[in-house]
């Protein structure tokens, strides 16, 4: 794949989690987060989003989101990487981890957090692509199990901020 090829990123925030007294890293999906997981992996699979290689951070929480979502599409990922640097992350954090992607890699799903996520994507995009999508992002928020699509051209070592398109943003709806 040459480094001048059309990519996207596809950014999920995890379902909604559940607030038992444990550690914030372990805590695990409430019942709506094991009904909005896999509503979010099927608006995936509908929009013809099959991702190459997925970047999930290490919490509970994301971990249960990407397996309820997964069984939802209709090809599985090649390389899935549960990375604890994504973990209470920036934007700039998650940046610099999205450079370290092999370049044979077209289509990446990142399953993280709040705010990070939601800074990420704006970042991603920048001001140049105020689109209804963004402007929605920006009014509303980044709820749990809302999912972001950037599309860019280049390397994934090009990556940095404004270097994006934000072409969709679903928000997992309420019950």
């Amino acid at each position: 794949m040459s480094v001048d090829t059309s990519r996207r990123i596809i950014v999920l925030r995890h379902a909604k989690a559940d607030w038992p007294e444990v550690a914030d890293h372990e805590r695990p999906l409430a019942d709506r987060g094991r009904h909005q997981a896999p509503v979010a992996g099927r608006w995936l699979a509908d929009s013809g989003i099959t991702p190459d290689y997925v970047l999930c951070s290490t919490s509970l929480r994301t971990r249960e989101t990407w397996k309820l979502a997964a069984h939802e599409l209709s090809e599985r990922p090649h390389r899935v990487v549960f990375e604890k640097r994504i973990y209470d992350a920036s934007a700039g954090e998650i940046i610099e981890v999205l450079k370290e992607t092999p370049d044979d890699v077209g289509d990446l799903l990142l399953v993280g957090h709040n705010p990070g996520v939601q800074n990420l994507t704006e970042v991603l995009a920048g001001d140049e692509s105020m689109g209804d999508e963004l402007a929605r992002l920006r009014q509303g928020g980044f709820p749990t199990a809302a999912v972001a699509v950037l599309a860019f051209d280049g390397s994934w070592k090009s990556v940095e901020p404004g270097v994006a398109r934000l072409v969709s943003f679903y928000v997992t709806p309420e019950d």
